[in-house]
């Protein structure tokens, strides 16, 4: 494996307003929100990732994980700290974001693939091989938002595994779908593991992330809790969360 360092984050902190307990009107209210309603999702969380490795991150709900991916991929600016990509192209495959629910499956690839950085030609040139990965058969040509989430889980992971992407990012989709597609996405995975691809996955199959990954991020309650050997912190991840 290479040690070019692909990803570094550093002392990222990432807040949201909490406006749970406001009614709609008084939440667009100017001054409404006060700092007090301000909740940390990640705080001072570092580490920095290699070129072709993969990382798993783990953490409870609510711990900050998606956030924390989410920022990576750009998608949310941090409040504090650096999240430095060197210049690669960082893909995200997740649940619920990244198409536009108008628009067709075919034309959200065009506009992902073109997202991402990739020419249009290119895209072009591999939409049959994204469709056949993704089993969508005639729903490839209606609007997105008539897809169920596992349809829509199955598109995501398509693009992103099939467009070339130097970093991919990976939130909680390699459990959806029925067994066979889920078999044909590990293999899938094990082919990017070879192609020298940066990953980091988010996600609560230990299992998948034993099979996968090389070492483990461990976060809690937004705090940094661990880094390293997959097998030794998903231990103490597991110990922690029977008390």
């Amino acid at each position: 494996m290479s040690k070019n360092v692909a990803l570094d984050v550093q002392h990222v902190s990432i807040d949201y307003k909490d406006i749970s307990h406001m009614s709609l009107a008084k939440s667009f209210r100017k001054g409404e929100v006060k700092r007090s309603n301000i909740v940390r999702a990640v705080n001072d969380v570092s580490f920095s990732v290699n070129q072709g490795e993969i990382l798993g991150i783990v953490g409870r709900n609510g711990s900050g994980k998606t956030t924390l991916l989410r920022s990576v991929a750009g998608i949310f600016q941090p409040d504090e700290g650096t999240i430095d990509t060197h210049g690669n192209r960082v893909s995200l495959m997740a649940i619920g974001i990244g198409f536009n629910g108008n628009n067709t499956g075919r034309e959200n690839i065009l506009k992902s693939g073109m997202l991402l950085g990739c020419k249009l030609d290119y895209v072009k040139e591999h939409m049959d091989e994204i469709i056949e990965f993704s089993e969508l058969g005639d729903f490839i040509d209606r609007p997105v938002r008539t897809y169920s989430s596992g349809m829509y889980s199955k598109l995501s992971f398509a693009v992103t595994a099939v467009l070339d992407t130097d970093i991919m990012l990976v939130d909680e989709v390699l459990s959806v779908g029925d067994e066979r597609f889920r078999k044909k996405s590990f293999k899938k995975m094990e082919e990017l593991m070879l192609s020298d691809r940066t990953v980091l996955i988010v996600s609560h199959a230990t299992d998948t992330l034993k099979k996968f990954c090389d070492r483990i991020l461990w976060i809690n309650d937004g705090q940094f809790m661990k880094l390293g050997d997959t097998e030794e912190v998903l231990a103490e991840y597991d110990a922690f969360m029977q008390l």
